[in-house]
């Protein structure tokens, strides 16, 4: 912890390390417990050491998706907010890891994120621009139980946390303990509560994200997760929208609460595989609780009381196969004006083709432009960005065309176009088959937004018009990308757009973007594209 000695050495209020602690290796301050599988040696566990756990309780660990910034609680530390002798506090401290694998030095968090009340972190969006907190705040003011978003803001800092509207929450926790996580999606919300008041027996529940920014009202994730008379709690929802991690003391653990794991079969919320209990060395003896992961699914990290320097400590956790979730992507990339080139705040959405259907959002950094956002498998998405007075140009990422080798990381920027006389975009999702130029269903997504452009500023006139690669005759690519050009302007002339708005024209190889000379190449210049010719 910062200034760790200089406290530890002020304060009589603390526990006193002893000579002989101070005196042992790095090996007994980090004590790991190791696993036998066949004749191999795998270590499970490893304690992920003093620059973050010290002789105080360490909880609740979140752990960002790229896996280098774990949020905790650190329990009744001299430099919590309102921290006396005789009032227990618990306040939010972050790490950061270097690119040699090592955490920094924890650092205690400021107002208005640490408050009088119990703080803590239950999540932190795949971009790392969002944190879901404790509690319900307006403007940074306390409001009582419920969770709170806060957002970074250009310098770096955070905003003051607003609560997220559940409805009838109220009528669901009125326990003695609350809790959330959230889906990497940033759409679904898993609370844990009681509705029995005072009780402290919870079981685990789900919200989802309205159109007007409310919460549904909590569903029951139903009675194969919700045992009578047992403790559900902490659950974590992994990056594959399915796999659910939570902490129980049902019948069949190991001592009091362990982790345990489901997979979600369907879409209902309320039909889930057998619960399975992630056994030793996971779990132990004692309580077992707050498990969470990265995006890659490869390691996990809990609070757990066993072997700790102090009366919990934060661990890192090496999962089998048979414990990991399915395997996502992790999409990064920087978020630019398509015209200055410069990077932009904006809010991003993907969707699922051809369906539309809302798959997740996110949020470019205010200071670069940065985002990261995590695709499940088996999908074909449209990726953009949205700011006011900008047309976005979509990405397509066709997932469930890719052979799940395994976790990815990809890279793609997004690009926003100022909406002004001049400026051309490309439509990346619309689609033919191969020497067709009927539209398929994908497209019927990326060609509605520009007719909502089109319905939003009646002043603007556009060109459609479509392109080829350099293979094939000058007269059979003037032909294929005219009836392209044409096809597409049919389709937004149906949804009611005037005749006198829009006009068609194929160029076939005679306008370029790139030298035909790639697989790739050939590909950016195969494209619809709209140019504004009036506004």
């Amino acid at each position: 912890m910062k200034n760790v000695i200089a406290w530890l050495l002020l304060s009589s209020l603390l526990q006193p390390v002893s000579a002989q602690l101070a005196a042992d290796s790095a090996e007994k301050l980090v004590p790991q417990k190791e696993n036998l599988i066949g004749a191999e040696t795998i270590i499970k566990v490893e304690n992920i050491g003093r620059n973050i756990n010290s002789n105080l309780a360490e909880l609740r660990p979140t752990i960002s998706a790229d896996g280098n910034l774990l949020f905790f609680i650190c329990e009744n530390h001299p430099y919590n907010t309102k921290y006396t002798s005789i009032r227990n506090s618990q306040d939010i401290w972050y790490s950061e890891r270097d690119s040699n694998g090592k955490w920094s030095e924890a650092i205690h968090m400021e107002y208005p994120l640490n408050t009088y009340f119990y703080n803590a972190v239950f999540w932190i969006s795949p971009d790392n621009n969002r944190i879901l907190i404790r509690n319900a705040f307006v403007d940074g003011d306390y409001a009582g139980n419920g969770v709170s978003m806060s957002h970074r803001r250009k310098d770096g800092t955070w905003s003051k946390p607003q609560a997220l509207w559940i409805r009838n929450y109220d009528k669901y926790d009125r326990g003695s303990q609350n809790g959330a996580s959230m889906a990497q999606n940033g759409q679904t919300l898993l609370l844990y509560m009681s509705e029995e008041k005072g009780g402290d027996n919870n079981d685990l529940y789900v919200s989802f994200l309205l159109p007007d920014d409310s919460w549904s009202e909590p569903k029951s994730l139903g009675k194969k997760i919700n045992l009578k008379k047992y403790n559900e709690m902490t659950p974590y929802l992994a990056a594959d929208g399915k796999t659910l991690y939570f902490s129980s003391d049902r019948p069949g653990g190991l001592g009091d609460n362990d982790i345990w794991m489901t997979k979600r079969l369907d879409d209902t919320w309320q039909n889930w595989s057998e619960p399975a209990n992630l056994g030793s060395p996971i779990n132990t003896s004692d309580w077992d609780a707050f498990f969470t992961m990265d995006a890659g699914g490869e390691f996990a990290y809990m609070s757990t009381h066993l072997n700790s320097l102090g009366s919990s400590d934060i661990v890192r956790i090496k999962l089998l196969e048979k414990e990991k979730p399915a395997p996502v992507v992790l999409v990064s990339g920087n978020v630019y004006n398509k015209k200055t080139g410069r990077p932009l705040s904006a809010s991003l959405v993907y969707e699922t083709l051809p369906d539309g259907a809302v798959a997740g959002n996110g949020l470019s950094s205010p200071s670069d432009g940065s985002f990261k956002m995590v695709l499940p498998y088996d999908k074909n998405y449209s990726i953009r960005a949205a700011a006011d007075k900008f047309f976005a140009i979509s990405e397509n990422l066709n997932l469930d065309s890719l052979v799940k080798a395994g976790y990815k990381e990809i890279h793609k920027d997004l690009f926003l176009v100022p909406i002004e006389v001049g400026q051309v975009f490309r439509l990346n999702n619309v689609f033919f088959d191969f020497d067709k130029w009927d539209l398929r269903p994908e497209s019927y997504l990326e060609l509605d937004r520009v007719v909502k452009l089109l319905n939003e500023n009646p002043a603007i006139e556009i060109e459609m018009s479509a392109h080829t690669d350099s293979r094939g005759a000058d007269e059979y690519n003037f032909k294929l990308s005219d009836n392209r050009a044409r096809s597409v302007m049919q389709y937004i002339l149906s949804k009611g757009i005037a005749p006198n708005r829009i006009s068609s024209q194929g160029y076939g190889e005679t306008r370029p973007v790139a030298p035909n000379d790639t697989d790739e190449n050939r590909q950016l210049n195969r494209r619809v594209e709209f140019k504004i010719v009036k506004n």
